[in-house]
């Protein structure tokens, strides 16, 4: 509707103005223009504020899903009998990875459930994922209490904490009588099919779950997408202030001949890219394989591709991989200038101090003749003095 209004008072200002200027003056025709706008400008805000019965179907805009939140619509804005309440699905990542053995003695009703902590019941009806890379999904709460949980619980266990956390936020409904599946940016908790092998299941099932224990392994599969999803934005971040921190040295050496930086900084940029890429493609819980757990459950498997796909994980990392070896084939050459201007200097260094050599020895040398020459007792022979050049030169090779 703002755009058609928009498009709207662009045609008619124009259609306007080009008859003022026939019969008016410019500075009549800007009066028109601006009586214009204020006019279409209440319409479209009145607009804009006639109250809406379609239910939020938009996520935050730091999501991918936003493109395609609009397939989610039909869920929101038909509710049935069997469906609950939509309730928000928060992702967080406020460290590089979390010490899980930390966790036992403050989360005493959690269990390991594969590649988490999971944490049954918090809160107001909610539960919680943690993961070892850095991240944590919440179903139920908000994103008040997520950041709670992530102040009172988690900060001891920290390792590297990122300097302002990342978020995903997207939201789910229970439903018996549908499919589970992702839609739009919607999460569908439904029918799931018996796993392949029961022992995935959790060893031991929680008294009273938050939320139904028959989808408790999709939610879990949701959330590990979820978490590598947040985790690679946290990577994202850092490698965007990396990368602002050297962008002027291809400038440096253009205007100056010279980095700017000395070889001990340049090592060091080279070895926070190489951080950057473990941590990317060679940590156990990386952005590009497939946990262990999906091998042997297909439905799992697609529920996690599918969270993967939407949230552009695989393309997102290869994007990732290229500004990392761009970044590093700048810093190789900048480092094999800094070698070879370091192997200049040798060598001046090098032919000064022959040059030096060359000079104490004629010194030397010129200091003997001219003893010799005023009969200075060396050898106590007037023949000596080939003898006298001979141990000159012997004591300064020595």
């Amino acid at each position: 509707m703002n755009g058609f209004c928009r498009e709207l008072r662009t045609a008619s200002f124009r259609t306007n103005l080009r008859s003022y200027s026939n019969n008016t003056s410019l500075a009549s025709a800007a009066v028109h223009r601006n009586r214009w706008f204020l006019y279409t400008r209440a319409f479209s805000a009145s607009v804009d504020a006639e109250p809406s019965d379609t239910p939020k179907h938009k996520p935050k805009a730091s999501t991918p899903l936003r493109r395609s939140a609009s397939a989610s619509i039909p869920i929101r804005s038909n509710p049935t009998p069997t469906r609950s309440s939509i309730k928000p699905v928060i992702t967080l990542a406020t460290a590089e990875r979390y010490l899980l053995s930390r966790l036992r003695s403050r989360l005493p009703d959690a269990q390991t459930l594969h590649d988490s902590w999971w944490i049954p019941q918090w809160g107001d009806g909610g539960e919680i994922f943690v993961f070892s890379n850095g991240s944590f999904v919440c179903w139920g709460l908000g994103e008040g209490e997520a950041r709670r949980f992530a102040r009172e619980v988690l900060a001891p266990s920290e390792v590297g904490r990122l300097k302002d956390p990342e978020t995903e936020e997207l939201e789910f409904v229970t439903d018996p009588t549908e499919k589970t599946r992702i839609q739009g940016d919607l999460i569908i908790l439904g029918r799931v099919a018996p796993l392949e092998y029961p022992e995935n299941a959790p060893t031991v099932p929680p008294v009273s779950p938050a939320l139904p224990a028959d989808t408790l392994l999709a939610r879990y599969t949701f959330s590990q997408a979820l978490s590598r999803s947040t985790a690679l934005s946290g990577l994202e971040e850092s490698l965007e202030d990396y990368l602002s921190s050297v962008a002027l040295l291809p400038h440096s050496l253009e205007k100056t001949g010279k980095p700017g930086l000395s070889r001990e900084a340049l090592i060091k940029k080279l070895g926070a890219l190489m951080k950057f890429r473990q941590g990317l493609n060679l940590n156990r819980e990386n952005f590009s394989d497939t946990p262990d757990l999906y091998w042997t459950e297909p439905e799992l498997e697609g529920f996690f591709k599918s969270m993967t796909a939407a949230l552009e994980v695989k393309a997102r990392t290869n994007a990732v991989n290229e500004k990392i070896t761009y970044a590093t084939e700048v810093q190789s050459t900048l480092r094999q200038l800094l070698t070879e201007s370091s192997t200049h200097r040798m060598e001046l260094v090098i032919i000064a101090l022959i040059a030096v050599e060359v000079v104490i020895v004629c010194h030397t040398t010129v200091i003997l003749i001219l003893l010799h020459l005023m009969h200075f007792p060396v050898s106590g022979s007037h023949t000596g003095w080939p003898r006298t050049l001979a141990n000159g030169f012997w004591i300064i090779s020595c």
